[in-house]
């Protein structure tokens, strides 16, 4: 069997997906986009999407819930100097494609009238970060409701004091389809899978809530019997922990952050101001600072969407440019954003990977993938043990932040009272604020043990959510502020 090259496999793909069923084919897309050039515009393109998307969730010993979707669609954007106009429609159809193009070239300055030569169709570039398959079909539904089950069992054996155990399993197959004005035509398949476990402990009348999970763009084979040990392990320790903690004492003092998940107060302090579109308009804390100093030396922020299989991982973004590698703070030094067609454009930079959308329904944005700190060279250990008299949070639940000022506020799910370098006690109701570039130039120390985190994250944007992840090593900041109960 000859097998083709995965940029072509997934093209075949979405073209037998999105344009083989609806008697659509390249000369059509090419027809559209001329429409929408007949009007001068900056940039247009056409973006079709099929998803299958399936669900299932177990609480009190029963799978309750079992969901299944299909969606498919195709979105319309025309962008003339700042301005977008997008028509989007579920019916993938030649009137439907052409009625939107010419409503949406309307964006136009005054309409006016141009003749262009669309360019030839190119392929393009694009990553194999992970497979083409789709990852529904990879267990048969007695084998999901079965992995539900064993979680279940696992976590009530763990502990007597487990009395409810909920957990969720999500599956999605993900097909896109890009034609750009200049010729461009891109796609992509993307599985993507999670598991999540959520238990509750009970011990003298007090009840505390744990919860763990991961996935990633890979088959629910993944979830094997160690994987869903590890995921009910971190829940249930969590639970139980949280039933000895104290109520956390308030203040402004020394914090250190464990690694992976916690990088999820690095994503929205410090990620979502360093996105193209808050500085093009000035209102980020970063705005107008690329070059200078805005976090401690040893500092390294990345951006970085080429990870294998990794949650936030994308082969293409959602304007057909490949994902890349990006170094947005280098040793403390601020040097670049994340940035989409539209901004890169308007700020005379080029295209970072980073264009996203949640569907063929919204527009795209510049939004991260994976963003992460690197790791120093300094034992975890030693970091916790130099804390004279502070906080040591190893896991976060909710948080926000201020793009504008940088302030953020975050609460810690699992954290640890320390004093002359002794963990003493689990701690409850700690909620750590701060402001972003403040906090990064309050680095003291950095770990050796960068990790990801395990494949669970989603980021909300003006309405619109994608799959991310996020990472970071053992961090101790200074003078961070603790708000607590104590």
């Amino acid at each position: 069997m000859i097998s083709r090259e995965p940029t072509i496999e997934r093209l075949a793909t979405a073209q037998e997906l999105l344009l083989a069923p609806f008697g659509l084919d390249e000369s059509h897309l090419t027809r559209a986009l001329s429409e929408m050039a007949a009007h001068w515009v900056d940039d247009a393109d056409l973006y079709f999407q099929y998803t299958r998307s399936e669900g299932w969730s177990l609480e009190e010993g029963i799978v309750k819930t079992g969901s299944f979707s299909i969606d498919q669609g195709v979105g319309v954007r025309a962008v003339s100097g700042e301005k977008t106009a997008f028509a989007y429609s579920d019916d993938i159809s030649e009137s439907s494609l052409l009625d939107a193009a010419r409503t949406v070239r309307a964006i136009s300055s005054a309409g006016r009238s141009a003749k262009v030569k669309t360019p030839a169709r190119r392929v393009a570039a694009s990553r194999a970060l992970y497979g083409g398959i789709d990852p529904i079909a990879t267990l048969d539904s007695t084998a999901k409701v079965q992995l539900l089950e064993k979680a279940e069992r696992l976590a009530r054996a763990r502990d007597p004091r487990i009395v409810q155990v909920m957990a969720g399993l999500a599956a999605e197959y993900d097909v896109v389809l890009v034609a750009r004005l200049d010729g461009t035509l891109a796609a992509d398949v993307r599985p993507l899978v999670r598991l999540s476990i959520t238990v509750i402990a009970e011990q003298n009348g007090r009840r505390e809530v744990g919860s763990g999970g991961g996935g990633g763009r890979f088959g629910l084979a993944y979830f094997d019997d160690e994987q869903v040990r590890t995921y009910v392990e971190q829940a249930v320790s969590t639970a139980l922990v949280n039933l000895e903690s104290r109520p956390a004492p308030a203040g402004e003092m020394t914090v250190v952050l464990g690694p992976g998940w916690p990088g999820i107060l690095l994503h929205e302090a410090v990620g979502h101001g360093l996105e193209g579109d808050f500085n093009r308009k000035g209102s980020s804390a970063f705005s107008g600072r690329i070059g200078q100093r805005v976090a401690a030396k040893g500092v390294t922020v990345l951006d970085d969407g080429t990870l294998a299989d990794r949650r936030g991982s994308l082969n293409i973004d959602d304007e057909g440019h490949a994902s890349q590698r990006n170094v947005l703070i280098e040793d403390g030094i601020l040097k670049a954003y994340i940035q989409d067609s539209l901004n890169a454009r308007l700020m005379g930079v080029k295209p970072t990977g980073n264009g996203r959308r949640e569907s063929y329904a919204h527009v795209p944005m510049p939004r991260m993938t994976n963003t992460y700190m690197l790791g120093g060279d300094r034992d975890p250990k030693e970091i916790v043990a130099s804390i004279e008299r502070g906080l040591y949070a190893t896991n976060f639940g909710g948080g926000q932040v201020d793009i504008t000022s940088g302030k953020f506020v975050f609460s810690a799910s699992e954290a640890y009272w320390v004093e002359k370098g002794k963990v003493l006690y689990p701690v409850k109701g700690a909620t750590i604020v701060g402001n972003g570039p403040e906090a990064l130039k309050r680095v003291k120390l950095i770990g050796n043990d960068m990790a990801l985190d395990s494949g669970v994250g989603t980021c909300g944007k003006e309405g619109q959510s994608v799959p991310v992840g996020v990472g970071q090593p053992t961090l101790r900041i200074d003078g961070l502020t603790v708000g607590g109960t104590a």
